[in-house]
């Protein structure tokens, strides 16, 4: 098969990809109530009705109305043939139409997510602005870029429930600027937007601040400088170079920030499609539930085209004409800040776990409800007394070895599944699309709670994330024009992948797995609170802030201390990571393009040997003066995309 077909056959392997994807989701949702092995006329009877008694004849009126008697097929079958018609059905609770219900549903959660997408596209241009405008002007050897990076890990670990009761505690209720709840006016959308969008913000400034340095190490850089462009330009071609492996990334945040903001939308009453497909989908609302995830299906499969086709616009035809920078090393930097914030902050959170350590977590002392902190409670105690330091202690290794071992898994899956870009990017942009929370209750219900079912219902969807960086790094590293040398040489595929492309992969990948352990210790601690996970009264700190959340404004503390320790986990997985990679990842990177530039200097070599030996090649000579114009013309791609123009 030529390039070219290949090159026209994937779009429709890709199409085909996700129609069997999401038509997979689509299966799973509606067999939901036998997958989980409950009787869903139970479900519907107490939605319906909450203190009806669940006789035989009133669950026989439930399924006879709800058609269950019928099975899950029979009941898929007319789910979609009304879908043709445009008719999402009738909610078994309600007894309303679904449309009218799911479609302004839809409308709110878009708004918000533009509202909370501005918000995180701002932070993430102040994380890297600074990066930005030093490797613009050529110093960011000098710079200190610490601050940013602990920044920037301190506000992803942040929950975003945790930081919407803090805002709306302080802007709405303390100072009256913007209102508590509701919907309906712009002023509405303000602290739900800030709330959504700082913690995504920051975990995209932090991906941003991570791949600048790599790509004004690359040598476009210095010969722009030395004909003298000016930094604002090298500063936009910079943002061009790295925004194709970024771009998946923001097309996650745009759908997460649709479907994934269930706790944020229950606690400022908004009423977005995250929180309906999660409410239908704990009553059994098969109807509406089906409704809600076809629409976030939709969606992610629209971003994630929108995606594709923005990084072609962004490499232009680099990709094709393998003509992409090959990797460089990034300027190295001191790495005496870092050592010590990492020494400070094992310190602090060893001393921490070891005081609870030699508390009892689950002694309960009534008389001392909620109190503030003292001699007796350094951090206070909860709702029901128990000491707040005590649970953090026995809790870490709950919470933190679980988190870490689930990021291990996911990484391992996402490098795995992202190496196969072609096969498996529908599959990617459909796990993207289903809410965190929906997707652990369809898996943890499946496989049963408890916390090995909580933690492989969160590694299901976990790995998505990291397969779409994997996949951009992977794709723009197969276009490296050193890679062309290689083969010539006649590496395999296999010395290719592990001496040329996975050094240039890794790094940012891993690193960006380990900015997510927080968030994995928040999603197991919502499935545990929805009884899917860890159950009470075990210490673990997402149960700790679900559990003490409805206090917050009268003992902060109680919440203050989990969010902390979260907070403090995250800053230090990014540092050591930072230590343990280098200085930025150059190590690995610098391997990448020594190797390349051995194999351009390579096949330098053999072109001279064919220059100079015609006599048995010269029935190659047309190949040869084909691959040298074709060289010749990757080379001015690479130029225009790799550099200024």
């Amino acid at each position: 098969m030529s390039a070219r077909t290949r090159t026209a056959a994937r779009p429709g392997a890709g199409a085909a990809g996700r129609v069997l994807a999401a038509a997979g989701v689509l299966l799973v949702v509606g067999l939901l109530p036998w997958l989980t092995r409950t009787d869903p006329a139970r479900t519907i009877l107490h939605a319906r009705y909450a203190d009806r008694e669940p006789t035989p004849s009133a669950l026989a009126a439930i399924r006879a109305q709800t058609g269950l008697d019928d099975g899950p097929w029979q009941l898929l079958g007319r789910w979609l043939s009304g879908l043709v018609r445009g008719d999402f059905g009738t909610s078994w609770v309600s007894g309303e139409a679904v449309g009218p219900r799911v479609l302004p549903a839809l409308g709110v959660s878009l708004t918000l997510m533009g509202v909370s997408l501005a918000v995180a596209l701002l932070l993430a241009a102040a994380l890297g602005a600074r990066t930005l405008r030093a490797g613009a002007r050529g110093t960011l050897a000098r710079s200190g870029r610490t601050g940013s990076m602990l920044v920037g890990a301190l506000l992803a670990a942040l929950p975003e429930f945790l930081l919407a009761a803090v805002l709306a505690t302080v802007l709405a209720v303390q100072l009256g600027w913007f209102p508590a709840m509701g919907w309906g006016a712009p002023a509405d959308a303000v602290l739900p937007g800030l709330a959504m969008g700082v913690p995504a913000g920051a975990l995209l400034g932090r991906l941003l601040d991570d791949a600048l340095p790599g790509a004004f190490a690359e040598p476009w850089v210095r010969t722009a400088a030395a004909r003298g462009l000016p930094p604002r330009r090298i500063a936009r071609h910079a943002l061009r170079r790295v925004l194709p492996s970024l771009l998946p990334q923001c097309g996650f945040v745009v759908v997460g920030l649709t479907g994934g903001a269930v706790a944020v939308e229950t606690l400022f009453s908004v009423p977005g499609l995250g929180g309906t497909a999660l409410d239908a989908a704990l009553a059994q609302d098969l109807p509406v539930l089906q409704a809600s995830v076809l629409l976030l299906l939709l969606l992610g499969l629209a971003a994630g085209l929108a995606v594709r086709a923005l990084r072609r616009l962004c490499l232009g035809p680099a990709l094709d004409a393998h003509a992409l920078p090959a990797p460089s090393a990034p300027a190295a930097r001191r790495t005496r800040g870092l050592l010590g914030w990492a020494l400070a902050l094992a310190v602090l959170l060893a001393a921490v776990l070891v005081a609870g350590l030699l508390r009892d977590p689950l002694h309960v002392d009534t008389a001392a409800r909620l109190a503030a902190p003292s001699g007796a409670h350094p951090l206070g105690t909860d709702a029901l007394g128990r000491d707040v330091l005590a649970r953090l202690g026995h809790g870490a290794a709950r919470t933190v070895l679980t988190a870490v071992a689930v990021a291990a898994v996911t990484l391992v899956v996402g490098v795995l599944l992202g190496v196969l870009t072609r096969w498996t990017e529908g599959l990617r942009e459909v796990v993207n699309a289903l809410p965190p929370i929906l997707s652990g209750l369809v898996v943890a219900g499946i496989a049963g709670p408890g916390a090995l079912g909580a933690a492989f219902a969160v590694a299901v969807v976990g790995w998505a994330p990291l397969a779409a960086h994997t996949a951009a790094l992977f794709e723009q590293e197969r276009a490296s024009a050193h890679l062309r040398g290689a083969v010539a040489l006649g590496a395999g595929r296999w010395h290719l992948l592990r001496r040329h492309v996975l050094p240039g992969v890794l790094p940012p990948v891993v690193r960006h797995a380990v900015l997510r352990i927080p968030a994995l210790a928040l999603a197991l601690a919502s499935l545990g609170f929805l009884g899917l996970g860890v159950g009470a009264p075990a210490p673990e700190w997402g149960r700790m802030l679900s559990e003490n959340m409805p206090y917050a404004e009268r003992a902060p503390w109680a919440v203050l201390g989990p969010a902390a320790a979260l907070g403090l986990v995250g800053v230090l997985a990014v540092v050591l990571g930072a230590l343990a990679s280098g200085p930025w990842g150059s190590g690995s990177v610098a391997r990448g393009a020594r190797s390349g530039s051995r194999a351009e200097r390579s096949v330098a070599r053999g072109a001279r040997a064919v220059s100079s030996g015609a006599g048995s090649v010269s029935s190659g000579s047309g190949s040869g003066s084909r691959a040298e114009r074709s060289l010749s013309r990757a080379e001015r791609s690479g130029r225009r995309v790799g550099g200024p123009p």
